[in-house]
């Protein structure tokens, strides 16, 4: 790659721009080097106005979104609209320390329980580690208590490095989805409170699962694990993808690793002629929020992603 291929033509940050304020502040952070307090007033528009306000104003009273009897393409109970809500939020860049995010994630905390599991507070989490790397990464993210959870997870990686919600079933082996889940978690939690010497270690061995299979190969024959893991999605929910496994090796710098280079390659190749990303494999599993992003079209989502992680892997290669 050259030293400036990472950077986006003019039109296309026009047309990244020319959006929500959640888009807007990324754009000006990770792709213009805007000045940071032109960069914190966008931010502070999201909890009044767009697609951040929308989603804070579906909150129930109960503190879900709703779930039981909300609409077939909710999640089907509250604790679950919880966790991809306050996802959605955290990947909104809603600004933690905001009257909104301390509101909402309160409500969440005092009234939201894990129904299916003797009624434990929401940040206590629950028994799959995929659900409660998403847990720890929210309450990491909104200044919530999850220390306890924290330590489930790290007594719970397997051998390989990884983790996987089927260990309880009998799986001796990590899963690329459930990983990536609590890396994301782990990482978050890191960034937040810095981590102990056991949560670091613990997640740089999971880092090490995806980096020996290249982010999309079977270690033991290197085969490609699944075609799916080469489609870029957003909002990824639980599911994996090299995108995803990239902006988190994007945070936790090490995407200079050689193992992540053909991961790097393919993203790279999704490029079209505008200079823009589809689409490919969108999940009907989270809520909608109203993006407006259709399958097989340019995302907004997907081109912001891709792009910093791009620059990022030039930055790096250039020392």
């Amino acid at each position: 790659m050259t030293a400036n291929k990472a950077m986006p033509d003019r039109s296309v940050l026009d047309w990244l721009v020319d959006s929500d304020p959640s888009i807007r502040w990324q754009v000006m952070r990770d792709l213009t080097d805007a000045r940071p307090n032109v960069v914190a007033a966008e931010r502070a528009r999201i909890a009044n106005e767009g697609w951040g306000a929308g989603l804070l104003a579906l909150q129930t009273p109960e503190g879900s979104w709703g779930g039981d009897s909300a609409s077939s393409q909710w999640p089907t109970s509250p604790e679950w609209t919880c966790v991809v809500a306050l996802v959605w939020l955290r990947d909104l860049g809603l600004d933690p320390s905001s009257e909104a995010a301390r509101r909402s994630v309160e409500l969440v905390r005092d009234k939201v329980t894990w129904r299916w599991w003797d009624n434990h507070p929401f940040f206590v989490g629950e028994v799959e580690p995929c659900i409660n790397g998403r847990v720890v990464m929210i309450g990491s993210y909104f200044g919530q208590d999850v220390e306890r959870l924290v330590d489930r997870l790290l007594s719970e990686q397997m051998a390989d490095g990884g983790w996987n919600c089927e260990q309880e079933n009998g799986s001796t082996r990590g899963s690329f989805h459930t990983t990536i889940n609590v890396l994301e978690g782990l990482a978050e939690h890191e960034r937040v409170t810095g981590g102990t010497a056991e949560s670091r270690a613990a997640r740089l061995r999971g880092q090490e699962y995806l980096l020996k299979r290249r982010l999309l190969h079977r270690f033991s024959t290197g085969e490609l694990v699944d075609p799916a893991f080469a489609q870029l999605s957003f909002p990824t929910g639980y599911h994996y993808d090299i995108l995803r496994a990239l902006d988190y090796l994007r945070g936790a710098d090490a995407l200079a690793d050689e193992r992540a280079a053909e991961a790097v390659r393919i993203l790279a190749s999704k490029r079209d002629a505008e200079g823009r990303w589809p689409l490919e494999n969108p999940h009907p599993d989270q809520l909608d929020v109203g993006v407006g992003e259709t399958e097989g079209k340019p995302s907004r989502w997907i081109t912001l992603r891709a792009l910093r992680v791009l620059r990022s892997f030039e930055q790096r290669a250039l020392g």
